[in-house]
């Protein structure tokens, strides 16, 4: 057994022996997920409770059967309906990465008139910036982008290195989320369209995966330097009026219909010269960071599991190659540890002292938490009607353990 490395995906957990049937663990019959994942359980057959929710997703969506494209077939024609007299009737944030890049095709091809949306986070990988002008060019959709200042942008990152917590790179995802929503209120947009899919990626457990605008305000307070003014913040004020007075619905197709991101990607690459960057986040080079060094090596922390599970649960394949997968470094770019060192003013001597100290949890800080389980009921109504993220109930709106590992 390899003894060398640390790794985990929610919890901590030595790097293990390839061959999966000689671990001695408690591991999923259909995935890869073991008993160390947060908030994890086995039933009588040994399938883990997150490859049961992503089946009962699955029927309750009716993704990818006739009865999932009737559905998501009136959805389109909503679509239409409400953005009738307008320029655009839908917002698809992109990032260049394989889903949202598919989802605009997809949208011109299903008849909408989407406005391409992007968070420019100052990290873009060349590749990504390459791949979002390729696709939009070719299908021509107009770029809505907010860019925040770097300078900013990397006093937010900085914050979070020096708070000791994993969500390194949180600001990115609601950032997106709130300009997701800004451009389609501007615009008088009803409808975002995204790029998730449970089936290829699955629901985890908050773990250390969290993020929100209290949190992310509340960490910038205490380790940043410079003042939060073109950082686009959302507030839990600004969350509900989105959802409930604006009823800005979020509409992820792929909950509905059969969708394979290696298909995709292939036709991307032939359609439209797009480029693969290597692996799922990838394609932004402060991403890169937080998954392929950030996290394994601070918090023994790898969210590959959370691929991998999903094409082991699909049979794309086998879990004995995912394991193998799994128990492999992660590729990371040579030179990124020494360009974000650089970026962020940090000697080597503090980005050690970082990488060193005793990790912190989300628990640690103030977060909107709470306030999301008490008012569950409420969102369980605003998830049914589309107006927020099913995943963002299952996910924030219940309990989560102390402990994230």
């Amino acid at each position: 057994m390899e003894k060398n490395e640390s790794r985990n995906w929610i919890g901590v957990y030595l790097l293990l022996d390839k061959d999966i049937n000689k671990v001695d663990l408690k591991i999923c019959s259909k995935c890869i997920y073991d008993e160390r994942v947060s908030a994890i359980s086995f039933d009588a057959e040994g399938v883990c409770n997150f490859c049961r929710q992503v089946e009962i997703l699955a029927n309750q969506y009716g993704t990818g059967t006739s009865d999932g494209i009737t559905k998501f077939d009136k959805i389109v024609a909503e679509i239409k309906a409400a953005g009738r007299g307008n320029k655009y009737d839908c917002v698809v944030g992109v990032s260049g990465g394989t889903d949202s890049s598919y989802m605009v095709y997809l949208a011109k091809n299903w008849g909408l008139r989407p406005l391409a949306v992007h968070y420019d986070n100052t990290w873009n990988s060349s590749i990504a910036t390459q791949n979002i002008r390729k696709v939009l060019t070719t299908l021509d959709v107009d770029l809505y982008t907010h860019v925040i200042d770097n300078k900013e942008a990397d006093d937010i990152f900085k914050s979070f290195l020096l708070a000791g917590v994993a969500e390194f790179d949180a600001s990115t995802d609601l950032a997106l989320a709130e300009t997701m929503y800004r451009a389609a209120y501007k615009f008088g947009i009803k409808y975002v369209l995204e790029g998730h899919s449970f089936i290829t990626e699955g629901i985890t457990p908050v773990g250390r995966n969290y993020f929100d605008g209290r949190y992310i305000q509340a960490i910038h307070k205490q380790f940043g330097r410079l003042p939060m003014k073109t950082y686009p913040l959302m507030t839990f004020a600004r969350f509900l009026w989105w959802s409930s007075v604006a009823r800005i619905k979020k509409i992820r197709p792929f909950w509905y219909l059969e969708y394979s991101k290696e298909e995709a990607r292939a036709f991307l690459e032939k359609e439209f010269g797009w480029e693969y960057y290597g692996g799922h986040h990838l394609e932004n080079r402060i991403t890169a960071f937080a998954h392929g060094i950030y996290l394994p090596e601070k918090f023994k922390t790898d969210f590959r599991n959370n691929t991998l599970s999903a094409l082991a649960r699909n049979g794309k394949m086998s879990r004995e190659e995912a394991w193998v997968e799994y128990n492999t470094s992660p590729k990371v770019e040579v030179e990124l540890v020494e360009y974000v060192k650089k970026r962020l003013e940090l000697s080597d001597a503090e980005y050690l002292c970082i990488m060193n100290q005793t990790p912190k949890s989300w628990h640690d800080y103030p977060t909107y938490k709470k306030r999301f389980e008490l008012l569950r009921p409420m969102f369980a109504l605003l998830a049914k009607a589309n107006l927020v993220p099913m995943s963002f109930y299952l996910k924030y709106c219940f309990p989560a353990p102390e402990n994230p590992s």
